[in-house]
C-alpha cells in the first residue's frame, strides 16, 4: 500500500523526498535476557536449512507478504527461533534467526519470495547499499526502501530512549511488490542484562512519528524519552521549530542550562527528566544545530533525517522545548505487550488462547510442509512442544 507523495507540510510517515513511501507501523517489541556468544557452525547451517525450506513452504502456501506478516509478529518471530534450534528465550535468537533467513535467500534465491538486508554491527550500516543493489535489478524505488529502513532504525535509536542502543538492523522486503517490507531490530542494555526487539511492518499505520507501537513488553522498566508517543505531537512541532533557528540564537536562548551553579534550573527542572545541565555540551550541540537550521525541516519525521542528529542533541532540544517553552515530553514507555498474545500474570491483559493456538498450529502446518529431513522434523516439533509448554 502507497501514498502519494503531497506538498503540505505535515507530520505523518509518507511524506518524503518526492518518492512514492510506503505506511508503516511498528507491531512490537520483545525483550529478552542478553546472552553472548553464538550458535556453533554446525547448528546454524542446519537453521539455514530450516529456515529457508519453512520460509518456502509459507510463502507457497500463502505468499511472501504472509511471511513478513509473521516476522513482524514478535511471538511468531520467538517461535519460530525455537524451531530453528535457538535458545527460545535468549536475545541471541533475533540475530541468529535474521541471519539465517538471509543466508537462507542467498541458496535459495527467489524460492524464498523475499530478500534480507543489513544484519548485526558493521553489517547494518550497509543496509542501504544492499537495498540498492538488489532494487537495480528488481526495478523497486530504492530511495523509498532505504528511507524507511533508515526512519525505522533513527526512532528505535534516538526519538525513542529507552535505555537500549540498538545494534541489529534487519530489513525484509519482497522486491517487484510495491514496497513491502518489515524490520527486525533489536537494541541492548547492559546494565540491566537485557535486549529489546523492535518489529516494524509496511502497510498498516499511517504514521511514523506518531505512536508507531502496536505491542512493547518489558517488565524491565525506566525513565523514558518517548518523542514518537501520540501525545507529543505538540512537542515535536515545537522541536521542528526550534531546529530551524539560527544555532547563535538559540543557544543564547537556552544559557540557563548551561550555567553552573543553577539552583533556580535546578528547582524548575521537571524531576522525571533523565538529562541533566552537566550532559550538555555546548559546542557540540552548535554544531548539530547548524545542520538543522541548514536543513529547515518542515515536519518532525524530515528532522529526524538530519545527519549528525542523535540521542544526544535531540535530548538537548527537548529538554529546551519542555523548560523553556513549557512544552511537556512524552516518559510513556510503549511496553505494552507479551509476545502480542497478553501475558501470564494478566499484563497488559489475559492470554488470548485463540491467537496462540492460531500461530503454533500455522508453525507447525509450515514445519510438516517443510522440505527437511524426519530427524530434523522430529526435532523441531520437539522443540516447539517445550515453547508451548513454557508458556504456562
Amino acid at each position: 500500500m502507497t501514498l502519494p507523495l503531497r506538498t503540505a507540510a505535515v507530520t505523518i510517515r509518507g511524506i518524503t523526498r518526492g518518492v512514492w513511501t510506503t505506511l508503516m507501523t511498528r507491531r512490537g517489541t520483545a525483550h529478552l535476557p542478553l546472552h553472548g556468544g553464538k550458535a556453533p557452525r554446525w547448528l546454524f547451517e542446519r537453521m539455514v536449512q530450516l529456515a529457508g525450506a519453512i520460509s518456502i513452504a509459507i510463502v507457497r502456501d500463502y505468499g511472501p507478504d504472509e511471511m513478513l506478516r509473521r516476522l513482524s509478529d514478535p511471538f511468531w518471530f520467538q517461535a519460530f527461533g525455537c524451531v530453528l534450534g535457538f535458545d527460545w528465550h535468549s536475545s541471541g535468537v533475533t540475530t541468529t534467526v535474521c541471519g539465517a533467513l538471509k543466508e537462507a535467500t542467498k541458496e535459495y534465491g527467489s524460492e524464498m519470495g523475499f530478500v534480507v538486508c543489513g544484519g548485526k554491527g558493521k553489517t547494518s550500516r550497509r543496509t542501504p547499499e544492499e537495498i540498492d543493489r538488489v532494487c537495480q535489478t528488481s526495478g523497486d524505488n530504492g530511495a523509498s526502501l532505504i528511507h524507511a529502513s533508515r526512519t525505522a532504525a533513527k526512532v528505535d535509536s534516538a526519538a525513542l530512549q529507552d535505555g537500549y542502543q540498538v545494534y541489529q538492523h534487519s530489513f525484509f522486503f519482497i522486491p517487484g511488490a510495491g514496497e513491502q517490507w518489515c524490520v527486525v531490530q533489536q537494541g541492548m542494555n547492559d546494565a540491566e542484562g537485557y535486549a529489546r526487539r523492535y518489529h516494524w511492518l509496511s502497510g498498516v499505520r499511517p504514521s511514523l512519528v506518531s505512536d508507531p507501537h502496536a505491542a512493547v513488553a518489558d517488565d524491565h522498566r525506566g525513565v523514558f524519552l518517548n518523542l514518537v508517543a501520540e501525545e507529543a505531537s505538540q512537542h515535536q512541532a515545537c522541536l521542528t521549530d526550534l531546529s530551524r533557528e539560527h544555532p547563535d540564537r538559540l543557544l543564547e536562548e537556552a544559557s540557563p542550562l548551561f550555567a553552573e551553579p543553577m539552583p533556580l534550573f535546578e528547582l524548575a527542572m521537571p524531576r522525571r527528566h533523565t538529562l541533566s545541565t552537566g550532559h550538555i555540551d555546548p559546542r557540540a550541540l552548535r554544531k548539530v544545530l547548524v545542520s538543522t537550521y541548514e536543513k529547515q525541516a518542515t515536519d518532525f519525521e524530515t528532522l529526524l533525517g538530519t545527519p549528525g542528529l542523535g540521542p544526544k542533541a535531540l535530548r538537548s532540544l527537548s529538554l529546551i522545548a519542555e523548560v523553556i517553552h513549557n512544552q511537556p515530553a512524552s516518559r510513556r514507555d510503549p511496553a505494552a505487550y507479551s509476545f502480542a498474545h497478553g501475558g501470564k500474570d494478566g499484563h497488559p491483559y489475559h492470554v488470548n488462547r485463540l491467537l496462540y493456538d492460531e500461530n503454533i498450529d500455522r508453525l507447525r502446518t509450515a514445519l510438516n510442509q517443510a522440505q527437511v529431513g524426519h530427524s530434523d522434523k522430529l526435532h523441531s516439533y520437539k522443540r516447539l512442544a517445550k515453547f508451548v509448554d513454557g508458556l504456562g
